[in-house]
Formats: C-alpha cells, structure tokens, sequence
C-alpha cells in the first residue's frame, strides 16, 4: 500500500499519514550518520512530515535533522518539518516553561539557526502556559506566521478549553489561528483525542499530529518480560518511563493485544500504529525510530490497514477499552 496523504484540519497543507519523529532517539540513540539513514528510508516510504522540538536533546536533535536535511540535499518544497517551543534549554527567566513574547521570538529564530532553514512548516506551543496570558502567546505565534518564519502554528496537550480559547482570541482579532494539536493518542491512551477534543475537531476542524502510537514502546510487547538493557527505558534520564512498562494492567491488556496482532500474522507494533491510523480525524501519526530496519518496520503498518475489519476492531476495542 503506498502512502495516503491527509490534509492537516481544515488547512490546505497534505502531511503523510505516517510520519517520522525525532524525541528521544535523536542525539541520544541516533548520532548524524544514522539519522541520515532514517530520513532517507523515511523517504522512500512515502514520508514528507519530520516532526521534532527544540527541547529534544538540548536542541541537538534539531542540528542533527538540519545537518541530515543538507546532507541528503532535499529541496525544501519537498518536505514538511516542524517544532515545538515550551520547556527552553536556558536556564534563565522568561527561557524556560513559558510562552511569553520574549521567549517565543528568540525560540523560533535560534530554532532555525539550529535547523540551518529559512522557515519552519509547523511551529508548536508544546504545553499550555497557566502564567502567559493565551492572548499574548496567540499574537506571538501569529506574528511568527506573518513574519514568515513559520507556515501555520498549532498546540501540544493543550485542554480543549484552551484551543478553543486560542481561536476565538484569534479570530476576534483578526490573527492567524491554531490548526493542529499535538496530543498523545494509542491504544493505551485515548480518552483525550476520542471524547475532549471531539467537540473542538467538529467545530474548529483542528487537525491532529499524533504522537506515541506504541506508548513509548510498551505497545511492541518488548517489556513483557522486563526492560531490556538497549531499550529506551534504560536511557539515563528516562527512568520516568519505567513505571509505565511495569504497570500489570497495561501489561495484561498488551499480552491480549499481541493475540490479536499474531492472528493477523503482524507484529504488535504494526496493529497499534495502523489503529491509530484509522481514526479519520488523525491527520498523521508520528513514528519513531532508533533503527533504519525498524522504521521500515513501523511503516509496513500501512498493510496491516486493510485487515482491520468490524470484527477486529471490536476485538482491539474490547481489550483497549476507553482508555
């Protein structure tokens, strides 16, 4: 099955349904050669949206994709790449978990200079900020649209209340809007996308860039008999991540998924991630990858689509629940 291509919302912009994300493995499991190699296979998958976030890495995964950018030598209309500006990598006021002005202006510029590009495709507010008033962060992004350093903007984990806030501001004032959210959205982990947002993505047409499809791995059934030492859960300074793999329930219901997935003959990783890619209201799933064989892997997911029938999908659902 070759890539679809799904419009971003409402918007104009066509990302592909499978994408390839850069948290985590960039410059802590993917040095430069590698990353190359990723993006290129990526590629000739069919993918054309790079998602990555200026916190990843201290703000050397953006280096690292910029480098690989220039060293395949893609022109810049043939790819989408986006990021993400929150947490900050300056420990100094007004540098870090915000959104005021004054940080998102120097955020976005360092960002590209990283990224040795004129523009970025898509520029996200990568949590909500309780003390920047959303007004303020709303003009910001806007008038980093109309500078032209970014295309369109969007939010990550923002409550719907927020979002809808950010577009009625917008709109009130006659400013560029949020298109798209940025939450986490899979089998273990979907009330947010399925039930919250519903109301926002009917009235607003926000699209939607999830991420986690696999859970952070857990959805691979890799850490059913425990964290394997070349895992990502054994990264130093992701010991956060353990207590997620170790949760019993979740790991029951991955056991009965796993049935489900050896039935269709596919591996577990390949059924989470075409289930996400089911919902109509995905504009694209986000994958990651430490591995070329295994993005390769995540991408064949598209063949599992197919195979997702009524029955199926009564059986994922029924283990899954409303998680």
């Amino acid at each position: 099955m070759s890539m679809p291509y799904r419009r971003l919302g409402r918007s104009g912009l066509k990302v592909s349904l499978l994408s390839f994300g850069s948290w985590i493995s960039f410059g802590n499991q993917l040095d430069d050669n590698l990353a190359v190699r990723c993006l290129e296979a990526a590629r000739a998958g069919g993918v054309n949206f790079f998602d990555n976030a200026e916190s990843y890495a201290g703000g050397q995964s953006e280096a690292i994709m910029g480098r690989a950018f220039k060293t395949l030598g893609w022109e810049r209309h043939e790819y989408v790449v986006s990021s993400k500006f929150f947490w900050g990598i300056h420990d100094t006021p007004n540098m870090k978990n915000t959104l005021n002005r004054k940080y998102l202006m120097q955020a976005v510029d360092a960002s590209l200079e990283r990224f040795g590009l004129d523009f970025l495709d898509l520029i996200f507010c990568h949590r909500s900020d309780t003390e920047t008033p959303i007004e303020e962060t709303v003009r910001a992004m806007s008038d980093i649209v109309s500078s032209g350093k970014a295309l369109y903007w969007g939010t990550s984990e923002w409550a719907s209340d927020e979002i809808v806030a950010a577009i009625e501001i917008a709109e009130r004032h006659h400013l560029y809007k949020p298109i798209v959210e940025q939450p986490q959205y899979n089998l273990l982990q979907r009330r947010r996308v399925e039930h919250e947002y519903a109301r926002v993505i009917e009235d607003y047409g926000i699209g939607l860039t999830t991420f986690s499809p696999l859970a952070a791995g857990l959805l691979t059934g890799k850490y059913l008999e425990g964290i394997p030492e070349d895992s990502r859960g054994s990264l130093a300074g992701f010991e956060w991540l353990r207590s997620n793999f170790e949760d019993p329930r979740d790991n029951e219901k991955v056991r009965v998924l796993k049935a489900i997935a050896d039935d269709l003959g596919c591996p577990l990783a390949q059924l989470a991630i075409a289930w996400c890619a089911c919902n109509p209201k995905v504009s694209t799933v986000i994958t990651g990858a430490s591995r070329v064989e295994q993005l390769q892997e995540n991408l064949r997911s598209l063949e599992v689509l197919e195979r997702l029938d009524d029955e199926v999908m009564r059986r994922i659902n029924e283990v899954a629940g409303q998680a």
